[in-house]
């Protein structure tokens, strides 16, 4: 197979810029829901995601240069040990570390006598080792990662499946899906999909809590009233409080992104007033209009 840079059609020494420009020009052309009826699109698709992940990673792209890792990202073992993909992985704090697939048993066992037998493809204490993990990077809507709306996802192998968003997503979230990598010795490595949730046009994400600017006439500003406002699942009616100037926030509970410890962040409504241009009859209304008081005073001015 390819090394990565060919994998992406990119020079070795490319730059990052032009590792992230290859990989969306094939991704786009690669994806599953743009080839159902051809699985070696889907193979490849999985193919250059699994190699952009690992060179878009400073770190891991210089230990893939010098030689230290392999294809799939995992540690090319010393003393002529190791092997291609999978290998034993190991969960701590929140973070997966993988090794490769060479017994440290047989290793130091080999230096100073005692070491143990083991069959083709074990792994430590003897054990085969799984197949290697397959990455995938899955886009959701700003609204859908809000609701927790569950999500399919095209796997390699053109099989799809409904994956629950979990509590907290956030872009960078990744979900492990269990026995749906490539196969090994021990069975089949993991799916890994990384979650990167796409900017929305007018709502903006503040922790768990929504945003939103809403713009409004003088008139509704200066009566009040209900108002009809965007939220990640439907509009709702608001009141808006009579007087209400540019910049106050109003609040809607539980209209935001589910939180982790459960439970519900709310969206804040902004209010900007909406002033027409070249309005005859509002120039007329405001040159024949004292305001009292002056609005500065509270920055001395």
């Amino acid at each position: 197979m390819a090394d990565l840079y060919s994998r992406l059609g990119v020079a070795r020494g490319a730059d990052d810029a032009a590792i992230k420009k290859a990989y969306r020009k094939l991704a786009k052309e690669l994806h599953p829901d743009r080839n159902r009826d051809n699985p070696k699109a889907a193979e490849r698709f999985a193919e250059v995601t699994s190699a952009y992940d690992l060179l878009s990673d400073k770190d891991k792209r210089a230990q893939y240069d010098r030689g230290e890792l392999d294809d799939n990202g995992n540690p090319k073992m010393p003393f002529g040990y190791g092997g291609g993909g999978g290998g034993f992985r190991q969960s701590h704090g929140g973070a997966t570390f993988e090794f490769g697939d060479a017994d440290l048993g047989d290793i130091f066992g080999g230096m100073f006598g005692g070491g143990r037998a083991r069959g083709p493809g074990a792994g430590f204490g003897g054990r085969a080792r799984k197949g290697a993990d397959i990455g995938y990077r899955l886009q959701v809507a700003f609204e859908e990662a809000a609701a927790l709306k569950p999500q399919r996802v095209t796997l390699s192998n053109g099989k799809t499946i409904d994956l629950k968003l979990p509590a907290g997503v956030e872009t960078g979230t990744q979900m492990r899906l269990g026995g749906h990598g490539e196969d090994g010795p021990g069975g089949k490595g993991d799916a890994i999909v990384t979650i990167e949730i796409r900017p929305h046009r007018f709502f903006k994400r503040d922790g768990d809590d929504v945003r939103l600017d809403l713009p409004v006439s003088l008139v509704e500003a200066v009566k009040g009233g209900p108002v009809r406002v965007p939220t990640v699942e439907g509009a709702v009616m608001l009141t808006v409080p009579a007087g209400s100037s540019s910049g106050k926030t109003l609040r809607l509970k539980g209209r935001g992104f589910h939180k982790k410890g459960g439970g519900r962040g709310d969206q804040l409504v902004t209010l900007m007033i909406d002033i027409p241009a070249d309005n005859a009859a509002l120039k007329e209304f405001v040159e024949n209009w004292n305001a009292p008081g002056n609005p500065r005073a509270a920055l001395e001015v």
